[in-house]
């Protein structure tokens, strides 16, 4: 029996010979485009399409993700001495509740981007002294962090998706939406940033919660994530804990 070997390159340009100038043409377009393609697609772009995105954004539809994730036990196993610990910790309840409604609402497709697009760090050893952190390429995302025995978060945000006119002009954020979105208006305060960054403070677990569930800073949450997500790779796949990502994605 013979068994052919087809030299796929050889078989196309044996093709474009066949071809008339204009078609010629756009065949080698399509193929340069084609290969060039993998290097100039980064971060979530290379699992999910801008109009997908967009969707998921709008809260039009969910993509699916994978089923089984990706797992180093080098890495699992760095981590699990201080999730234990902070299993110990008063407020573990409502952090893992919390994370998991942050995975489940605000992290596309979690499974398939876990540690090398997003990553979750578990008593992270910073100043502030959280409980837990989310980051994305090289920004902090979402902090929780204790507040006596209660808790108080952190979200890094847009700018301009809490302002009055969409702006990036800070004397025109919306301070009354703002309060809207906690129990108490002494609940939530901000601070800013840089250019159309800055972040807001929740204090409790109830207000951080309502801040949560909240459509528009929900749609801002999702907004500033996509933004970080794409810009590549996460410069903190080392901090990622999976003990604390299997009460995220799998609790």
């Amino acid at each position: 029996m013979v068994k052919w070997r087809i030299n796929a390159p050889a078989v196309t340009w044996f093709a474009m010979d066949l071809l008339q100038p204009p078609l010629r043409l756009r065949l080698i377009q399509c193929l340069c485009y084609a290969r060039a393609m993998p290097d100039r697609l980064k971060g979530l772009r290379q699992f999910l399409a801008p109009e997908q995105q967009r969707a998921w954004l709008e809260g039009e539809a969910t993509p699916p993700d994978v089923e089984e994730r990706e797992e180093s036990l080098e890495q699992r196993f760095r981590y699990v001495g201080r999730f234990e610990k902070f299993l110990r910790r008063p407020q573990a309840g409502d952090v893992l509740a919390i994370l998991r409604t942050y995975a489940d609402n605000y992290i596309p497709i979690p499974r398939t981007t876990e540690r090398y697009y997003w990553s979750v760090s578990c008593l992270p050893s910073t100043s502030d002294k959280p409980l837990a952190r989310v980051n994305a390429s090289w920004m902090e995302l979402f902090t929780l962090l204790p507040d006596g025995d209660g808790l108080r978060a952190r979200f890094i945000l847009h700018l301009s998706d809490f302002t009055t006119d969409g702006s990036t002009e800070p004397d025109h954020l919306d301070h009354a939406f703002l309060e809207s979105c906690v129990e108490k208006p002494e609940d939530v305060s901000h601070f800013l940033w840089k250019a159309d960054t800055f972040g807001v403070k929740v204090r409790g677990s109830a207000s951080i919660r309502k801040f949560l569930a909240e459509p528009r800073a929900l749609r801002a949450i999702r907004r500033f994530n996509l933004t970080h997500m794409n810009r590549g790779r996460n410069a903190y796949q080392a901090s990622h804990c999976y003990s604390l990502a299997d009460a995220m994605l799998d609790g």
